[in-house]
């Protein structure tokens, strides 16, 4: 029996949810599975991602093959790396504690970047919602210097109609 680790769909229409799993490689998309690892999640921004990788690498250890976006995501979250750091302790390669090290600070570094991301995300959004309400601001001046001049021009208007009688009478007035 060959084993795959793969995304098993969930959800609704248009908003995708995802289990990770590792299953039968005969088995449906949505069917029977041996485990499931983690979660994925593609409607936030960045995407949600809860991977057990203990037991990823586990199910990497005993031949389990990931599809290629499975991969991606495990890579993604280090199962992979942990997978060949695992691989060079049974070598004789390292030991486990400098494995746990290196996988440690590989992590650290990966949720800084993490992190950066989501807060220059955010940054970027309140920019431009600053941005929208100074436009904004900006277009209520306009509007208001605009109905302003239209009173104003309107007070002439109504003001230049009276005084216009009033000067054809004393023209009257000097002729007779």
């Amino acid at each position: 029996m060959s084993v795959k680790i793969r995304l098993q769909r969930h959800g609704k229409k248009g908003k995708p949810f995802y289990w990770i799993v590792a299953a039968d490689a005969r088995s449906k998309r949505d069917g029977k599975f041996l485990d499931k690892i983690g979660t994925y999640n593609p409607n936030t921004n960045p995407a949600t991602i809860d991977l057990n990788v203990d037991s990823a690498v586990q199910w990497l250890h005993n031949g389990a093959q990931p599809t290629d976006t499975a991969r991606a995501i495990l890579s993604y979250k280090g199962a992979l790396l942990k997978h060949h750091l695992d691989g060079g302790v049974r070598k004789g390669a390292l030991t486990q504690e400098q494995a746990d090290a290196k996988f440690t600070k590989w992590v650290e570094e990966k949720a800084g970047k993490v992190d950066s991301k989501k807060d220059g995300l955010s940054k970027a959004q309140a920019d431009a919602k600053a941005k929208a309400l100074k436009a904004e601001e900006e277009a209520n001046e306009k509007r208001k210097a605009a109905q302003a001049e239209a009173l104003k021009a309107e007070e002439v208007a109504e003001t230049a109609t009276e005084e216009a009688p009033a000067v054809e009478e004393n023209n009257e007035e000097t002729e007779a």
